[in-house]
């Protein structure tokens, strides 16, 4: 349980951009540590799949530069961590797949059979007590015939049977041609012999930086957005993207499955950065039309502080 808990998450970086792939780790992040990210992954022919997005999680760039000054993640260079497999490593790894995949489709033709004997078994016992029920029927039918002095052979000829009908089970027969399975191919970097992380793994950003991995915050904006975002999150505060509303972040006080943002946050690099009267009604109005409160977030690097200043449209009628 120790090494658990004192294990750092792993950031993959690819592109400057930081992913996570690991579900546990996505959990750990939002439940632990306030970090909600942005998951970006989509399935093939998945209905709705630019609703419901699944893995990986794209992390904000202020979101890694916490993690990792904060020493609870660490960056892998992701693409320098795969090096080139040899032939036979290659031919293992393509056994193990093909092995896979036949293991597989015998686990799914089995059960297909097993749930055709079982469906079968079934349209048997109902087809009889069709019959049962047909011949109920007709007997009922002469002993009115003959209660009421008719002739009981002049009475209507009863429909054929169920078991007249074949019964072709839908999709055609299974390990056909027509039949089509799903499989799972094992993808996951960590089951290549030729990954090693150790090898391109990062803890600081400065070794990053000098690697060429990352190199986020290089700019005094850069920088204040990093503080602002630090100073929220101590503060206990959650953080979203905040570019749909105006401003650099939305601030919310839990969890955002749970709450809405009261705050949209925008980052000045400067406790005395000239704003227009304009920009303050623009604010405040998108502000108070969304029911949040605008942030003004002032960076004094000189100092290392952060102040804030709220504007809230207020005062009509």
């Amino acid at each position: 349980m120790g090494e658990d808990i004192s294990r750092k998450i792993e950031l993959r970086v690819s592109n400057h951009k930081a992913y996570v792939w690991d579900v546990n780790d996505l959990a750990t992040l939002r439940a632990e540590h306030h970090i909600c990210g942005v998951l970006t992954g989509t399935l093939p022919h998945l209905s709705q799949q630019n609703v419901f997005l699944g893995v990986p999680l794209v992390l904000l760039p202020e979101e890694v530069v916490l993690l990792v000054r904060k020493q609870l993640a660490v960056l892998v260079d992701d693409p320098n961590a795969h090096r080139q497999p040899s032939p036979s490593e290659l031919l293992r790894w393509n056994a193990e797949r093909i092995s896979s995949t036949k293991i597989q489709l015998a686990a799914t033709e089995a059960k297909e059979a097993q749930q055709r004997e079982s469906t079968r078994t079934m349209s048997e016992e109902a087809m009889r007590k069709r019959k049962q029920r047909e011949e109920k029927r007709a007997a009922a039918a002469r002993a009115k015939a003959i209660a009421e002095g008719a002739d009981p052979d002049s009475l209507p000829a009863e429909s054929p049977a169920m078991e007249e009908r074949p019964n072709t089970p839908p999709g055609g027969v299974a390990g056909g041609p027509s039949a089509v399975y799903a499989v799972t191919v094992p993808a996951e970097s960590t089951e290549l012999e030729w990954y090693s992380p150790q090898s391109a793994t990062y803890t600081t950003l400065e070794d990053a930086k000098v690697a060429g991995v990352w190199s986020y915050p290089s700019t005094l904006h850069e920088r204040a957005k990093c503080a602002v975002f630090q100073d929220l999150w101590e503060k206990g505060h959650f953080m979203g993207v905040g570019i749909k509303f105006g401003g650099d972040f939305l601030v919310y006080p839990g969890d955002p499955l749970r709450y809405h943002s009261h705050f949209v946050a925008t980052v000045h690099e400067s406790p005395e950065f000239a704003i227009r009267p304009m920009e303050i009604v623009a604010h405040g109005r998108l502000g108070t039309a969304t029911k949040k409160a605008h942030l003004l977030c002032g960076y004094d690097e000189g100092k290392q502080e952060v102040s804030y200043y709220s504007i809230e449209w207020a005062g009509f009628g």
